[in-house]
């Protein structure tokens, strides 16, 4: 699977003929300014939860990829209401595509969209595909919730917010992988605003120290994660 990181917890994730973007915000990111928009491409967009830094770029990459916004039920009605009808609703539960098995499962934290409105309640996406799994946790703190993953599956990687503040911090996300069983984590929300900034070089050998591999992907940058 090819991951390209867009910057905060902007990403998109490519197996076989499928391109999954995940929770737009990139022109208002300063660290971002030179990612290409006209560029990023995508099948389906999978919005975790309403906050603007998840949604400001939604709309518009929705228009320009044709993509279907997978999202819950509060959020895909005021997508639909922003003029874009081609979506899925779901709220925490588990349906199968034609890429494979998504479950949408809980994250704990707040959402509300940028008009004020209420964003239902924030998830994280669990993607099981012939190529293989991953889970992205959505902004969360650490949670009782994690111990709930294994029962649906093992992902070969994973996607944590790491920067702490309104989410999980490194030591948080370490605990998280192990009670999730994995050993490749993806680290995102971090470094965007002052409150997030994290020390690099620490977050990757406290991941090291617990057995697990915390990648880091430069904004703009494609990996490959198997």
């Amino acid at each position: 699977m090819n991951f390209t990181f867009f910057g905060h917890a902007c990403f998109s994730v490519n197996f076989g003929d499928t391109t999954i973007l995940f929770d737009p915000f990139i022109t208002p990111n300063s660290l971002a300014k030179e990612v290409d928009m006209a560029a990023i491409k995508a099948d389906y967009i999978f919005v975790s939860h309403g906050h603007g830094d998840h949604v400001a770029d939604l709309i518009a990459l929705a228009k320009q990829t044709q993509a279907t916004v997978v999202s819950n039920f509060e959020i895909i009605d005021w997508v639909t209401k922003q003029g874009y009808e081609k979506v899925h609703p779901m709220n925490f539960g588990t349906k199968t595509f034609d890429f494979g098995k998504v479950h949408f499962v809980p994250a704990a934290h707040s959402s509300a969209l940028p008009d004020g409105s209420y964003g239902g309640n924030p998830g994280g996406f669990l993607i099981k595909t012939q190529e293989g799994s991953f889970y992205y946790t959505g902004d969360t703190s650490l949670t009782a919730e994690f111990t709930m993953i294994p029962k649906y599956g093992s992902p070969d990687f994973a996607i944590m917010p790491i920067g702490g503040n309104f989410t999980m911090d490194v030591d948080d996300a370490v605990i998280a992988a192990e009670m999730i069983g994995c050993k490749q984590i993806v680290g995102v929300h971090y470094d965007t605003f002052g409150y997030i900034v994290i020390d690099k070089d620490a977050a990757q050998a406290a991941f090291q120290a617990s057995g697990a591999t915390l990648l880091l992907p430069k904004i703009g940058e494609t990996i490959t994660v198997k």
